[in-house]
């Protein structure tokens, strides 16, 4: 995607080709997966695929190439579905788009105790200092991971936080569906 950063990571450079995907799309999307494919793997062995996406073009170019799975059950929980995905080999990592409401660690203490998660995610929707966040995370099948995070508040590409551990549970959810 033109607007992408160049990073040095190939990791990097999906998630963040990722985000402004999801970011084109707007907001208020239903999470979205992704297999991540070795691009130059890709045009060896899939090249009318690699044409359809348009990376006949970049012969020498190497990477990652996200390819949209298909949609994420609605009626399921994210952890539940994950649990059911096992990648072939050919996938060399996997990447999620979700959008959540998350607050600032100023207001952990106002968090009222036993609340179900159902009740805690309305009194989370309510609080006047909910944030929008669209989080994108990757894992490769040896573990290495990356993230970015967009505030809708903040919606630009120059505003993206990137790091490997912005979201620790999700990225270990989706290391673990490459395990056996």
């Amino acid at each position: 995607m033109s607007n992408t950063p160049m990073a040095a990571n190939p990791l990097t450079r999906a998630v963040l080709e990722i985000d402004e995907y999801a970011s084109g799309l707007g907001w208020d999307q239903p999470a979205r997966l992704f297999a991540l494919v070795d691009t130059a793997r890709l045009r060896t062995q899939e090249p009318a695929l690699a044409t359809q996406l348009g990376l006949e073009d970049e012969p020498g170019a190497a990477g990652l190439t996200p390819i949209e799975q298909d949609e994420i059950p609605a009626d399921r929980p994210l952890d539940e579905f994950l649990a059911t995905i096992a990648w072939p080999d050919a996938v060399a990592g996997c990447a999620l788009t979700v959008e959540r409401l998350m607050l600032p660690p100023s207001a952990e203490s106002q968090v009222p105790q036993g609340l179900s998660e159902k009740k805690l995610a309305a009194w989370v929707a309510e609080h006047p200092d909910r944030q929008e966040v669209r989080m994108t995370v990757a894992v490769l099948r040896d573990g290495a991971r990356e993230s970015a995070l967009r505030l809708r508040e903040k919606d630009s590409p120059t505003e993206v936080l990137t790091g490997p551990d912005l979201v620790p549970g999700l990225a270990e959810a989706l290391v673990a569906t490459f395990e056996d």
